[in-house]
């Protein structure tokens, strides 16, 4: 098995990539950020940036997968793996892996996430199987959307049809839109420890729904300007105490549910978007099985990471710390894939 000071840690130059680089080093690991020729001036700025290796596009990622191999490094996977390769490139990649490839099909694929969530408990919206159902509200959401693309709302059954026309998605899914605080909590699931751990909650800003909210309801009238929920910014948020037994409960059966339904179960970083009620109910969106972007804001640590570690402890960090356990205790594989 391969000791700390072989494996190096790598991943593609965007999304979380800074947050993910930063954490291996403060944690003693040589890093490999792989990036495409125009981001090459962002990322050589940093000195916890060991080796940049350059692809012509991240599509590209195949071909310099064996001198990935032959530098023994460990990929972090965030946001834009799927997003630029494909959800089958990840699956079939050779280099290891943090993390469980088989989530990615149960993640990609709305309507598995849902059986999911069911399965574990957890609460979740209404969902509309065909449009003569819809009697509130509703938000469609197509298959892989990401940062809030391919989102849509209808106030009612007459609008979700009358929108539908310009919507090309070929899957998605018609969902009842709860009103509330959207609210995005970082879990860390560890195989080693057997342990989860909520390391930071963010709250998304999202254009042009939070504007719009500043405008009073009979000012929009007539604007004729379409509701967006692409996701342009992240604050940072800490959860009323008295619901933080609940967002643990919901990641532990999230955990323990995984488990029944792929081989190893969800493990590392993942993140469960919820929208808490005025009644102080939450309600799962989606979920999110790798880094999120929100836990950019946590670089330097966050008022839940300060609850487990006295040192600074990011998302990014947490995985290098996950990995340098394992080296220790001569169980790497358990958690490469």
């Amino acid at each position: 098995m391969a000791g700390l000071n072989a494996v190096k840690i790598a991943t593609l130059g965007s999304h979380s990539a800074l947050q993910i680089l930063k954490g291996a080093h403060d944690e003693g690991f040589k890093t490999i950020c792989v990036v495409t020729p125009d981001r090459i001036p962002l990322y050589s700025r940093f000195n916890f940036i060991d080796k940049i290796i350059k692809i012509s596009s991240f599509s590209d990622f195949p071909k310099i997968e064996n001198t990935l191999i032959s530098q023994k490094a460990v990929v972090i996977p965030h946001g834009s793996f799927v997003a630029y390769l494909g959800l089958e490139a990840n699956k079939k990649m050779k280099v290891s892996y943090f993390g469980n490839k088989k989530v990615l099909d149960w993640e990609s694929d709305r309507l598995k996430q849902r059986i999911w969530m069911e399965k574990a408990g957890v609460p979740v919206p209404k969902r509309f199987k065909k449009a003569s159902e819809i009697d509130r509200p509703v938000i469609v959401k197509s298959y892989g959307a990401a940062g809030g693309h391919g989102y849509f709302f209808a106030k009612n059954k007459k609008e979700f049809q009358a929108r539908f026309k310009n919507f090309h998605a070929k899957e998605y899914i018609i969902q009842e839109y709860v009103i509330g605080v959207p609210l995005y909590i970082h879990y860390f699931y560890s195989p080693i420890s057997k342990k989860l751990e909520i390391l930071s909650i963010d709250k998304r800003y999202e254009t042009n729904v939070d504007s719009l909210g500043r405008i009073p309801s009979q000012n929009q009238q007539g604007l004729g300007i379409e509701p967006s929920f692409v996701v342009v910014g992240n604050s940072p948020l800490t959860l009323r105490e008295s619901l933080l037994a609940e967002a643990f409960e919901m990641g532990e059966r999230v955990v323990k549910t995984s488990q029944a339904l792929m081989p190893g179960g969800i493990w590392g970083p993942f993140c469960l978007e919820t929208i808490i009620t005025p009644e102080q109910k939450f309600s799962i969106i989606e979920i999110s099985c790798r880094i999120v972007a929100g836990t950019n804001l946590f670089v330097d640590g966050s008022p839940y990471a300060a609850f487990y570690f006295d040192k600074p402890v990011s998302t990014g960090r947490r995985i290098a710390m996950e990995i340098k356990e394992a080296i220790k205790r001569k169980q790497l594989k358990k958690i490469l894939n």
